[in-house]
C-alpha cells in the first residue's frame, strides 16, 4: 500500500518512490534534531530559520556542528581578555611615571 501523495510527487519529479521517502526521512531527521538544539539553546531565530530553510538537511547539519558550538558567552569572555590584557600595560606605564 502507497501513498498517493508520495506517487504524485514521485511521478512529478520522475524520481523513485523509496528514493522520495528516504530523502523527506532524511531531512525531516535533521531537522528535528537541529530544530530541538535550537529551542534548547535557546534560540528563537535559529529555530524559525531551520523551521523555514529546506536543504535536505545540510543547513541543518551545518547548524549542530558548526554555529551551534560558537558560544555567545565565550565570545564575549575573549573579548573582554583582550581587553583587560590591553589596560594592563597602560596601567604599569601610568605607575612607573607616578
Amino acid at each position: 500500500m502507497t501513498n498517493p501523495l508520495l506517487n504524485d510527487l514521485s511521478s512529478l519529479a520522475n524520481i523513485p518512490t523509496w528514493l522520495l521517502t528516504v530523502v523527506i526521512v532524511w531531512s525531516l531527521f535533521w531537522k528535528g534534531l537541529a530544530m530541538w538544539k535550537s529551542a534548547r539553546k535557546n534560540s528563537p531565530a535559529w529555530f524559525v530559520a531551520l523551521l523555514v530553510i529546506n536543504t535536505i538537511g545540510i543547513f541543518e547539519i551545518l547548524y549542530i556542528y558548526l554555529f551551534s558550538e560558537i558560544k555567545l558567552d565565550d565570545l564575549q569572555s575573549e573579548k573582554k581578555v583582550k581587553r583587560k590584557v590591553s589596560k594592563k600595560p597602560i596601567k604599569r606605564q601610568k605607575a612607573i611615571l607616578e
